[in-house]
């Protein structure tokens, strides 16, 4: 398993996929998940608390009611089941996404 946010960044461009999974434990799982400019976000909420932590590019990040433009060193909290997107991505978004605990079948990833 790679173990820097490079290394992972690669493996997740290489993937059909846009939300890569690096580290799974009970209590919590560790992926990316990357975003081209102008992409559409199409997550639902997920069943478990998330973070997102911004490690490069820039967008809009709606959660409720709420929004604001987001960029590097961005940190952001969601809790279960409550609906949020990014928006209007600017530059290619890479965020490291937390979900604790671990993420569940059911749930939609990012």
């Amino acid at each position: 398993m790679p173990s820097t946010i490079d290394a992972w960044l690669e493996e997740t461009r290489r993937s059909p996929q846009p939300y890569r999974e690096f580290l799974r434990v009970p209590n919590l799982s560790v992926g990316l998940y990357v975003l081209p400019v102008g992409a559409e976000d199409g997550q639902r909420p997920h069943g478990q608390d998330e973070v997102y932590h911004v490690v490069r590019g820039r967008a809009r990040f709606e959660c409720g009611a709420r929004g604001r433009p987001v960029g590097p060193g961005d940190v952001l909290f969601v809790r279960a089941r409550e609906p949020h997107r990014f928006r209007s991505i600017e530059e290619e978004l890479v965020l490291l996404v937390v979900f604790g605990p671990a993420e569940q079948e059911e749930a939609s990833p990012p």
